[in-house]
């Protein structure tokens, strides 16, 4: 969850009209993502059972980190004067993108596996735990975005693709798979992982 927000999951969110300004309308763009994420939020509910949380994770994380490298180069090439009027459609395009991944799997995979993987017993505490946690994080990478943006609009989403990348590793070294397995199994596969370490 902590590399779900510094991905720039509510940033991006939060702030995609500002990246439209640079040449697509503002209004424009905050219609198509409305109308976009919920389609992509229902076909993210589809898939959830049908093809599992780590293989969907991977996937929808990889598609982040792509949408990322995509805006990146194209607000470096914006700066450098290239392409302008090809560059603001992909990023337009690239953060339509991460909006849709975001919408379909990582914002809500990790609140699924996490109510999976934690025991009964301790289910409440770590949960406010993570809940906290990934509120601060929003917070952090909120409230940081302007000012990040104002320096360097492609080193933004450069980050935002290193952390992405980050997740896709992480995900794919220590995320179990939970559809369809008890508390006792995804705790042998969390032991199995953390021995692996």
């Amino acid at each position: 969850m902590v590399l779900q927000q510094f991905g720039g999951a509510s940033s991006i969110l939060y702030y995609a009209s500002t990246m439209f300004m640079a040449g697509i309308s503002a209004t424009l763009g905050a219609r198509v993502i409305a109308i976009l994420q919920i389609p992509v939020t229902f076909l993210g509910i589809l898939l959830i059972d049908k093809a599992g949380r780590r293989p969907l994770q991977m996937g929808f994380c990889s598609w982040m980190w792509i949408s990322c490298l995509v805006v990146s180069s194209s607000f470096l090439l914006q700066d450098l004067q290239y392409c302008k009027g090809l560059t603001s459609i992909f990023i337009f395009i690239g953060v339509l993108a991460y909006l849709a991944s975001l919408s379909m799997g990582v914002a809500g995979l990790p609140w699924v596996v996490m109510s999976e993987i934690f025991p009964i017993n301790i289910k409440g505490s770590a949960g406010s735990l993570v809940i906290i946690s990934n509120l601060f994080c929003s917070w952090i990478t909120t409230y940081s975005f302007n000012f990040v943006f104002a320096w360097s609009s492609s080193g933004t989403f450069f980050l935002f693709w290193i952390i992405c990348g980050a997740t896709v590793l992480f995900v794919k070294k220590m995320l179990p798979e939970t559809k369809g397995r008890t508390v006792k199994e995804i705790q042998a596969t969390m032991a199995h992982f953390s021995s692996i370490g």
